[in-house]
């Protein structure tokens, strides 16, 4: 992330405020809803932190489609948590993407 105006960076975050909004307004579930419950099965996605989940959400997404370079994308969701989301958003970010990144690199 080069800096919080960047309009990639904006872009993310509007992506996120929509997919949370979203949550609590339709139940929205995501494609990447069976991914992300894989790589983090500690935490059913039910006790997910909305937030947190819509983090995830956007940036599993990203990760699958591989337009934009992994690490990008890892450091774009957890700056986003560290904004907006609780103590632990941003390593529990961190560690359910690796998780799926890893996957994905075991199956190219």
């Amino acid at each position: 992330m080069k800096t919080s105006t960047d309009p990639r960076h904006k872009k993310r975050e509007l992506k996120v405020a929509k997919l949370y909004a979203s949550s609590f307004v339709t139940g929205y579930t995501s494609p990447q809803d069976d991914v992300i419950a894989i790589a983090s099965p500690e935490w059913p996605l039910k006790n997910i932190n909305r937030i947190d989940l819509a983090i995830l959400r956007v940036a599993t997404e990203e990760l699958l489609k591989g337009e934009t370079p992994p690490k990008v994308v890892i450091d774009e969701a957890v700056e986003i948590g560290k904004k907006y989301g609780a103590e632990s958003t941003a390593s529990f970010i961190n560690g359910v993407l690796g998780t799926i990144l890893k996957g994905k690199d075991q199956h190219v």
